[in-house]
């Protein structure tokens, strides 16, 4: 099971979005556990402030780094990990979500993908996967001290542009673990065989149709229609070399 502690300001722009879909599911069948730690408790003096202004000068309020100090500390758990989304952090990939998730890459063949043609979908959640608690802070304002630093042990990036807030970067991060988690997308092979799931992250997915098979003159490949498993798998691998090229 994996447990995700959001430290925000905003909880009401999270909470929403984990209680539909894939994240409610996981909630569901045990795989994750979300919780939240509301930032102002921890706020200084009688306003409990969580911000103020730069030394040095220049517009706008920095998070202070005493509130975001004492909420972590109050929720941290031995081999808890510390994870901050920030422009300065480290470019968030598939391939890390699979580390987090606690997955490896799975090389991509015409085998597995004719396996993942035939095989019966696992829905229940696998025993005896390890505990994770990961702590998300969801920066605010104009930026943070860089103290709060310090105490992260995965700055990330999400993409070369700026948000108001951590809160929807936070999102994407957990989103993108949680989907990994046994149990939560369905078959074993559904995290595997998706775009930038490789060893090097840069195959994209085979494209994909469904009923009807002739709409307003686009017809569904042939090769789809066939029922044969073993020339499907092929051509979708060729298919994603292709998307490669």
């Amino acid at each position: 099971m994996s447990r995700f502690t959001f430290i925000t300001l905003f909880r009401e722009a999270i909470e929403p979005y984990l209680n539909t879909s894939m994240m409610l599911k996981a909630q569901k069948i045990g795989a994750a556990e979300f919780d939240f730690v509301d930032l102002r408790e921890f706020g200084i003096g009688k306003h409990k402030s969580v911000d103020d202004t730069p030394y040095g000068g220049g517009d706008g309020m920095l998070l202070r780094c005493e509130p975001v100090f004492s909420a972590v500390e109050s929720v941290l758990t031995e081999g808890a990990k510390v994870i901050m989304p920030t422009p300065a952090g480290e470019k968030w990939t598939q391939k890390r979500a699979q580390a987090l998730a606690g997955i490896s890459h799975t090389e991509i063949s015409a085998k597995n993908l004719r396996e993942s043609i035939t095989k019966e979908s696992e829905l229940e959640k696998k025993p005896n996967e390890p505990n994770r608690h990961f702590i998300i802070i969801c920066p605010h304002y104009e930026g943070y001290d860089e103290r709060i630093m310090s105490m992260v042990n995965y700055p990330i990036s999400v993409g070369n542009y700026v948000l108001t807030g951590g809160e929807i970067p936070a999102l994407i991060i957990v989103d993108s673990i949680v989907r990994l988690l046994p149990g939560v997308l369905g078959g074993d092979s559904s995290a595997a065989i998706e775009s930038f799931s490789d060893e090097k992250g840069e195959m994209i997915e085979f494209p994909q149709w469904t009923k009807p098979a002739e709409f307003r003159g686009m017809k569904v490949p042939e090769i789809l229609l066939s029922g044969n498993h073993e020339k499907i798998a092929r051509w979708r691998m060729e298919q994603m070399r292709k998307n490669m090229d």
